[in-house]
Order: structure tokens, then sequence, then C-alpha cells
């Protein structure tokens, strides 16, 4: 499994999980990469997290946690079931696409995890920009929705 921390600003890093996702495996993935990464991206704290509401987001350790960082940065509001809105998956496809376009294919999971962090890496900040530019009318409703919590 691969997770991934990104901003509007720039590119985090790319994680790999070898193991299930727990609570606590979450827990160690924001207070590890999530934490440092927002103050050198939105140094004048006004940092947004966004993540949706699967279970392991949602959970008591991982909910207080952002609780207690809530003065580091604030913690965007996800509605449920919103995945459209979520550009996770467009990354996960370009990602996908990316490695399906090599000309050598990985072979193990070594070389897929190889692949991906250089397709990762080889990504301009701006992508993300141009990924959430593209789907204006999802983030409006999103923000939409948001206004009314």
């Amino acid at each position: 499994m691969v997770r991934d921390v990104c901003s509007w600003r720039d590119i985090g890093p790319l994680i790999r999980l070898e193991m299930t996702l727990t609570g606590d495996r979450y827990l160690s993935i924001l207070s590890d990469h999530l934490y440092s990464f927002m103050p050198i991206v939105h140094s004048n704290g006004l940092g947004q997290f966004q993540q949706d509401n699967a279970t392991l987001h949602a959970s008591r350790v991982a909910t207080k946690w952002l609780q207690e960082h809530s003065s580091d940065f604030r913690h965007f509001y996800w509605p449920p079931k919103s995945p459209e809105m979520n550009i996770i998956e467009y990354i996960r496809d370009a990602l996908l696409h990316a490695v399906e376009n090599r000309s050598l294919p990985p072979r193990t999971p070594m070389d897929l995890w190889t692949v991906l962090k250089d397709e990762w890496c080889e990504w301009p900040p701006r992508y993300l920009q141009t990924l959430v530019e593209s789907m204006p009318h999802r983030v409006a409703a999103l923000l939409c929705v948001r206004t009314r919590y």
C-alpha cells in the first residue's frame, strides 16, 4: 500500500506501507510525515489538511491528534460519500498510467515501488494545482457543503 502527502504548493513524500494500515500506523503517518510537511509548505500557518472520512481517518486516535494540532494547521471537513471530489483518485490514476507507459514494466514489488517513487518525484508542484483547477464544480460543491457545517 502506498500513501502520499501533498499540497497545493508542493508534493511531499510517497510512503510505502508493507503491512495493513491500522489507526496507530495512520497516526504515525500523521505525526512523522504530515506534521513535518505542513510548516514547510504553509509557513504562514494557514495550511488545511484534507482527508476523506475513511474509518481510520475518523478514528479516535486520529481525531484526537488532529484536535491537539489544530493550532498548527486546520483540518478541512470532508463530506461523507464524496469520492468524486477527491484528487487522490486522479493522482492514483496518473501514477498507474505512468507505470503502464514505462518501456520496461516493473517485475517485482520493489521495482514497482522504485517506479512509483520516480514518477512521483518527477511531477512538478503545479501538477496538483492543475488537478484541482480541472474540477472547479467539484471544489465549489465541497466548499458549499463545508459552509453548512
